[in-house]
């Protein structure tokens, strides 16, 4: 019986909210209006004192000297309206862009340096800049026409006042001047069409009494002279001397100017009117439709306040189940799984019995008890799941860290067996292919290595002492398939501390491979090693002439570089893993040893491998310079600092976002 009677109810109060709603929309726009349409009247008159300034400062930069005195007044105005603005935020917003430089605009006028083009520039793109920021264009006004009209109507008359002030100011600097220069004449055409297109469309919104207002000040005598002066500019369309009163013109304009504002005045007070006669109307049908909705929602609030007390208790007893289980039960559970030991049957619960708390029943609708009841069995799936994810992982990381061992012992039997049968053979041919035999030997090893690197059961092989730079690059050649193809440019002398050698030298193996690889077979792949003192690094590059890396592809690649450690091996793509070998090698280095890819200058990909001081011991003498037709050590550095601040300035934006 309650859900029949709640139900027309809960559409009636649903109807009333609506009404409400609309009505205090219509509210809310009628009183933003009438804020709105004083702000743009006190907008609109800053605009008329600024375009007041602009025409007297374009005729004393024409040479009318006798707009001086007028000007101060003027400046003396504007600055009393820009005072009144600073509470205003987008137009403050605007005057800090656009008139920050005002004073400096003024004291070139008044010493006679201003440009006149460019100072007629600044004041028209600031006048623009205002009327842009006029807060009527943002209302809605689509509930009543003759309010959208009355907008429109002073939208288009403060753009036709705008064109009027600023064939003013043109015409007051060209008269002054004597005639039209270089494009002046265009500009005094595209300003007058401007005038003309706003008008037509003022007409087209206007109320009659709005158009005869406009009608009566193109009528005046002062309208009719300023006419007569247009047509004088006309006549001088080809470049003559123009002779023309500025002051006269100044003197007519201005009277247009202050009609036009006279009736953009009005106009804006009769959209307030408006906005006042439809607030009116919005608060007594607002005020009736709160009154109706409250006694609505009274009725539904009483009857839902009934019917939901059979459904609360069971409800939130679920929610809490469902929270506990989401964010603490299954959470410890998968995550206890996951790091126990071989035989992790042991770590699932059981299932539940009566007595365990958790499984009792909720009690409250069947449908409920029946959720409830789902829920413990997501739970146990996912347990089951998760333990077999582990168990699976872990199986196949040991059998693969197992099998690397073992292919890594056999490797180092047969690299013992090749050394002595190299040491035994003399024949020359024979002992070529043992070196081949060897070569194969040692990229088995590495093999093997990469897969115990990957798997993070790989202790690097013990070096006793410290190798030099070229021994460690000569090692990493050793190791790869195209070794003939490698080029090894000069490497500046260095010492690379015992413990790191074997680390460095698969390391570099693995990138100089990625070169050969991805590069024509004629190209070479240069080596190159330099100590950089500013970051007290030391820089082995990797540079190839290949087919190079797309944007994208090189950021997901340094991103695996640097994040190896993040990202399980057995997750991402096969074709990748040398990367995750590369990264995790330059983890095991320790703090300061970075691995970058950036583009190398006439196409390919170079490869940058910095070593912190920590781990090189620089040796005395002088360090041998590059040879003039290798790449300079300078551009590829310059190219690996680049990679990385942008890979730190998309790191820095995806956090701040």
């Amino acid at each position: 019986m309650a859900v029949v009677i709640t139900v027309p109810i809960c559409l009636l109060l649903a109807v009333s909210g609506l009404a409400v709603h609309g009505r205090a929309v219509a509210l809310g726009d009628a009183r933003t209006t009438r804020s709105e349409v004083g702000l743009s009247l006190r907008i609109q008159a800053l605009v008329h004192q600024l375009q007041r300034e602009r025409g007297l400062t374009n005729g004393l930069l024409g040479g009318e000297k006798g707009f001086r005195s007028p000007l101060a007044a003027t400046r003396k105005r504007v600055d009393t309206a820009l005072r009144g603005m600073r509470d205003e935020g987008a137009v403050e917003d605007v005057v800090q862009r656009h008139l920050q430089r005002l004073a400096d605009i003024r004291a070139a006028t008044d010493t006679d340096t201003a440009d006149q083009a460019a100072t007629l520039t600044f004041y028209t793109t600031a006048v623009k800049a205002l009327n842009a920021v006029d807060p009527v264009a943002e209302t809605a006004t689509g509930a009543d026409r003759q309010l959208h009209d009355g907008l429109e109507a002073l939208r288009e008359l403060a753009a036709a006042t705008e064109s009027v002030a600023l064939e003013r100011g043109f015409l007051n600097g060209v008269f002054a001047g004597g005639g039209f220069h270089g494009r002046e004449y265009l500009t005094f055409t595209e300003v007058r069409a401007t005038r003309v297109a706003a008008l037509a469309r003022f007409q087209q919104v206007a109320t009659a009494p709005q158009r005869a207002a406009l009608k009566h000040a193109f009528a005046t005598a002062d309208a009719k002279r300023a006419t007569d002066y247009e047509s004088r500019a006309e006549d001088a369309a080809d470049g003559s001397v123009l002779r023309a009163d500025a002051s006269a013109w100044w003197d007519a304009m201005t009277v247009i100017v202050d009609d036009l504002y006279a009736v953009q005045q009005s106009v804006g007070d009769d959209v307030r009117d408006r906005a006042d006669r439809l607030s009116h109307d919005a608060e007594m049908g607002l005020a009736a439709c709160l009154g109706a909705g409250m006694l609505m929602a009274a009725l539904v609030a009483g009857l839902a306040a009934f019917a939901s007390r059979s459904l609360t208790r069971p409800l939130g007893a679920l929610a809490e189940a469902a929270h506990d289980v989401a964010r603490r039960r299954l959470p410890a559970a998968v995550a206890r799984i996951q790091q126990a030991p071989q035989d992790h049957a042991e770590l699932l619960p059981p299932t539940d019995t009566p007595d365990d708390p958790d499984s009792q029943p909720l009690g409250g609708a069947a449908e409920i008890a029946e959720v409830a009841a789902s829920l413990h069995h997501v739970e146990h799936t996912a347990l089951h799941l998760a333990a077999q994810q582990a168990g699976l992982r872990r199986n196949t990381t040991e059998s693969l860290a197992n099998l690397g061992r073992r292919n890594q012992n056999l490797v180092r039997r047969q690299l013992s067996l090749i050394t002595r049968l190299e040491r035994q053979e003399l024949d020359p041919d024979a002992l070529a292919e043992l070196f081949e035999l060897d070569h194969l030997a040692t990229r088995m090893r590495r093999n093997a290595e990469s897969l115990l690197v990957l798997v993070g059961q790989n202790p690097p092989r013990p070096t006793a002492a410290p190798a030099d730079g070229l021994e460690v690059v000569q090692s990493a050649v050793a190791e790869v398939e195209q070794y003939r193809r490698v080029l090894i440019a000069t490497v500046e002398p260095v010492q690379v501390r015992g413990h790191a050698v074997a680390d460095v030298a698969h390391l570099l193996a693995e990138l100089i491979e990625n070169g050969l690889t991805f590069s024509p077979p004629t190209e070479p792949v240069e080596v190159h090693g330099w100590y950089d003192t500013e970051d007290d690094t030391y820089c082995f590059a990797v540079v190839d002439h290949g087919i190079g890396m797309s944007e994208a592809d090189k950021e997901r690649a340094n991103a695996r570089l640097s994040d190896a450690g993040e990202e399980a091996f057995l997750a991402a793509p096969t074709r990748f893993l040398g990367h995750l070998v590369v990264g995790r090698l330059a983890r095991r280095l320790g703090e300061g040893a970075q691995v970058h890819l950036f583009d190398t200058t006439g196409g390919g990909l170079s490869a940058l491998l910095a070593l912190p001081g920590r781990l090189i011991a620089p040796v005395e003498g002088p360090r041998a310079s590059l040879p003039p037709a290798r790449p300079a050590v300078s551009s590829l550095l310059n190219g690996f600092r680049a990679g990385v601040a942008r890979a730190e300035a998309r790191s820095t934006q995806g956090a701040s976002s």
